[in-house]
């Protein structure tokens, strides 16, 4: 019996280059050229999407608020070696006060279902593992967005709650505790 080889997967590497106040008020006012100008990479429109425009205002005026933010929050993603922008990833801000992070990550339409949503959420928990006042991380996720509920599974996440809201409809929270992570 002759069977065709079956190709095996390569994990995806990613890199996190950082969004700083200008590049995130210029994606937020729609700007992409400004904000690939000030990030240093070539963003793709996905960047000035209704849904990032709020996300990366939001982010601009919380590091207006608490610069000391700024290694935490959201980040451009590239693919390496090849030095795609797959996407934007981060945490939502420093660890709360019980050492809470939340984690955050979006891939680029053209870059889905190819491993770099494992590859982001890797890198993340990573960090949040190797961060002394990090006890817990946190994730929500769509009730209908199967794909990063597959996404998460496998990284020892719990189901702790569900929220709802009329913008994001019904949400699943999980959270792992940083110390159940292994730092790399």
């Amino acid at each position: 019996m002759n069977s065709a080889p079956v190709p095996i997967p390569i994990p995806k590497r990613v890199r996190f280059v950082e969004l700083n106040a200008k590049a995130l008020r210029a994606l937020a006012d729609g700007d992409l050229a400004g904000g690939s100008a000030e990030a240093g990479v070539d963003l793709d429109e996905h960047f000035v999407c209704d849904r990032a425009r709020w996300i990366f205002g939001h982010r601009a005026d919380q590091l207006a608020e608490d610069p000391s933010a700024a290694p935490w929050i959201t980040r451009a993603v590239v693919s390496e070696p090849d030095g795609a922008v797959v996407g934007d990833a981060g945490f939502h801000g420093p660890p709360d006060e019980a050492g809470m992070v939340e984690v955050g990550y979006t891939v680029v339409p053209g870059f889905r279902r190819q491993g770099y949503a494992r590859a982001m959420l890797t890198a993340l928990l990573t960090r949040a593992a190797a961060e002394p006042g990090v006890r817990t991380v946190r994730a929500r996720i769509g009730s209908d967005n199967s794909a990063s509920l597959a996404t998460i599974a496998g990284f020892g996440f719990t189901r702790v709650g569900e929220q709802g809201n009329e913008r994001d409809g019904l949400t699943v929270v999980f959270e792992v505790p940083a110390g159940a992570l292994q730092a790399e």
